[in-house]
């Protein structure tokens, strides 16, 4: 069989679960593409303003989106004759949600996660919490760089698509569903990067919140580059720590949705992580953060589940520990960051064996 025989179809129709920020900047995306695209969401005002009005009046209020996004609150609707899905959504509704669109998805379809975490409890990968739900269907994510009002406008802005490959996969790689995927979403300010591993890619999306949760506390604690430049490279290492350690590979973490996205989600209070240390570091209490609104944080929601998971594997985090304490165990924030700073000196590189105690 030559490749020419094995050329699947073009991506041309896609749908995208989501209409928060996100959700509809990647709408945008692919409607620049030239892709048909449906995107759902359970706000039928919102739903209505995208579709007739080209605004999201809540989440992107200044951003006019291309025509032609359809939009709908109806699974079904949402999902037929759909080539590949977009999943973006809270981590914490992932399994809800790929529940009720189960029996509505065209079978063996794409469907790529867009939402970064590891679901408490479990400590199951976005991937695996797919998996689970949708054992018919191969499951990536989408992960990088990427401030929502950014790429919504159009602005250059790149992102890796990771997929399991298979043997036939890594013969024909322009041909897997990453790769179709990537192309179906190129154009003039997106650009897609391909990836076959999809934990390495997973790992840094999640980790990197919590990561800039702790820039965002020492930053508003009145520290500056020095210290917000070692929290970025310790935390980079932490990452490459818990990806290695499930079977990724540390060098997909030194790209765009490792340190990329780290970088990125560690240097601007856009970044909702980043905000609330900032706001914790200010000294406000939690339930003041953000002016009392109820804003998800996915670093916060995440710092259990990715200390969880590290204790369980052996692999040390101390930075990711110690917002987690800051957080969810009641830890005193400065002498919580004091003890952390002050631990015994060691070795950068893994492979030379010093703690000098």
């Amino acid at each position: 069989m030559t490749e020419s025989d094995n050329h699947p179809s073009a991506i041309e129709q896609l749908t995208i679960l989501g209409a928060g920020a996100w959700g509809t900047a990647l709408a945008a995306i692919s409607r620049r593409a030239g892709q048909r695209v449906t995107l759902w969401g359970r706000d039928a005002e919102i739903l209505a303003d995208i579709k007739h009005v080209q605004k999201n009046p809540r989440f992107l209020p200044d951003i006019e989106l291309p025509a032609g996004i359809e939009t709908t609150t109806d699974p079904w609707q949402a999902c037929k004759s759909t080539q590949a899905v977009l999943v973006v959504i809270p981590s914490r509704s992932l399994r809800q949600v790929c529940q009720t669109f189960a029996p509505h998805l065209p079978t063996g379809i794409p469907i790529v996660l867009c939402c970064k975490g590891i679901e408490q409890g479990s400590g199951l990968l976005m991937s695996e919490v797919a998996q689970q739900e949708l054992p018919n269907h191969p499951i990536g994510a989408l992960s990088g760089p990427t401030f929502a009002t950014e790429a919504a406008r159009g602005y250059p802005t790149a992102a890796t698509i990771a997929l399991p490959f298979s043997e036939q996969d890594r013969r024909y790689p322009a041909n897997s569903d990453a790769s179709r995927l990537a192309r179906a979403l190129s154009n003039d300010g997106f650009r897609p990067y391909v990836s076959d591993d999809l934990v390495g890619v997973e790992i840094g999306g999640a980790v990197k919140n919590v990561i800039a949760i702790a820039c965002g506390i020492m930053t508003g604690a009145g520290f500056a580059e020095n210290t917000r430049a070692v929290l970025i490279t310790r935390g980079l290492e932490e990452m490459k720590r818990l990806a290695q350690a499930l079977g990724g590979r540390r060098e997909t973490l030194s790209g765009l949705s490792g340190m990329g996205d780290l970088t990125l989600t560690c240097s601007s209070q856009t970044s909702r992580n980043m905000s609330l240390g900032f706001q914790l570091g200010q000294g406000r209490s939690r339930v003041d953060c953000f002016d009392g609104r109820d804003v998800v944080v996915e670093g916060e929601v995440n710092a259990v589940s990715v200390t969880d998971l590290a204790r369980q594997l052996g692999v040390e985090m101390p930075i990711c520990e110690t917002v987690n304490a800051v957080l969810h165990g009641d830890a005193p924030l400065k002498e919580s960051f004091v003890k952390l700073w002050n631990r015994p000196l060691k070795s950068e590189s893994q492979s030379l064996p010093i703690s000098l105690e």
